[in-house]
């Protein structure tokens, strides 16, 4: 089976596993009556299940401190006992061609502490990524000013890993920004214009980089806000004697129930760009495997094109960059 590696990144608390929980959770509530399949392995599966649950919790009390509710990725015994989540995407009824890899790791890897072996294998897996999520905690980007986005989203040492990791490259990335938490500036036309902005104040270096002579044939930039619960929203910040800040949530109304939205839109992009690259009909030697995966099956490729069609492009969602490598 084939396989394509995707990389969640983002520091401790950010929402990473938050992020993956709620892309499995909702592709097939989204998929409608396309003929995909997504199916977990069964650890990963049984792990997922356990941080659903875990998520689904936050609607337990009216409101929550923020960093509760999802228990962070471990990695015992160094980078080689991290686990990765695994899923066969395929049509349905029928043994998954295509395997995809979503790499979780502990944020303590963005952090002084972690040895040179972490900050190793956190650049290799940058770089050996098809697809790389940037998770964004939101409210640490967009109140007071995003005095916190610094110290929570640490977009400067993000910017420096990509740095190192995408040094000649001779092939297409996807970068996908991914703001969760984000449900308080959704709300209105103009509250959305404001988090498109300031993900771009926020991550102007990063950005710049992505724009260079050399990478900016290769850099496909989107932006997909997630709802990962949808009826909780950010309330409040508070500050502790320690000048931490404290991010409260709470929920919409007393009754309110699970509603997350928007959840599926990475894997849509994702898909997009892998149906344009066996479109374009050119050798690249990172994607070599779509010629046997979409190339042979005709219905798989038609059901590819059908659930990538249906990504979003307003309310928030936006193309930065390398519209070329989404036109199908």
């Amino acid at each position: 089976m084939q396989e394509l590696q995707i990389t969640m990144l983002g520091p401790t608390g950010v929402g990473k596993t938050t992020l993956l929980t709620a892309i499995y959770e909702q592709f097939e509530t989204n998929v409608g009556l396309t003929d995909l399949q997504l199916t977990p392995d069964d650890e990963s599966a049984a792990i997922l299940q356990d941080r659903l649950i875990e998520l689904k919790s936050l609607l337990d009390v009216f409101e929550a401190r923020g960093r509760q509710g999802i228990q962070g990725t471990e990695a015992i015994a160094g980078p080689e006992s991290l686990r990765s989540f695994t899923f066969g995407l395929g049509k349905k009824g029928i043994t998954p061609s295509l395997q995809l890899r979503f790499c979780d790791y502990p944020g303590g890897y963005h952090e002084t502490k972690a040895n040179a072996a972490e900050k190793k294998f956190l650049t290799e897996l940058v770089r050996d990524s098809a697809v790389v999520l940037i998770a964004i905690d939101t409210p640490a980007l967009m109140e007071r000013k995003g005095k916190y986005h610094e110290k929570i989203n640490r977009p400067s040492q993000i910017k420096d890993l990509f740095k190192k990791a995408y040094q000649d490259l001779e092939s297409p990335r996807m970068v996908i920004f991914a703001p969760i938490k984000c449900e308080k500036y959704l709300k209105n036309d103009q509250s959305t214009k404001e988090l498109l902005a300031q993900i771009q104040k926020g991550y102007d270096l990063l950005l710049q980089l992505f724009n260079s002579e050399q990478l900016s044939p290769w850099i496909v930039n989107v932006v997909t806000p997630i709802q990962t619960v949808g009826s909780v929203h950010f309330s409040r910040l508070e500050v502790d004697e320690y000048n931490n800040p404290r991010f409260y949530f709470r929920k919409i109304r007393h009754d309110a129930e699970y509603s997350p939205q928007d959840s599926e839109q990475p894997l849509r992009y994702l898909l997009r760009f892998l149906l344009k690259l066996h479109l374009d009909n050119r050798s690249w030697g990172f994607f070599n495997f779509l010629r046997s995966w979409l190339g042979i099956d005709q219905y798989l490729q038609k059901a590819v094109e059908e659930f990538a069609r249906g990504s979003k492009t307003s309310g928030g969602f936006r193309v930065l960059k390398g519209d070329r490598w989404l036109d199908i």
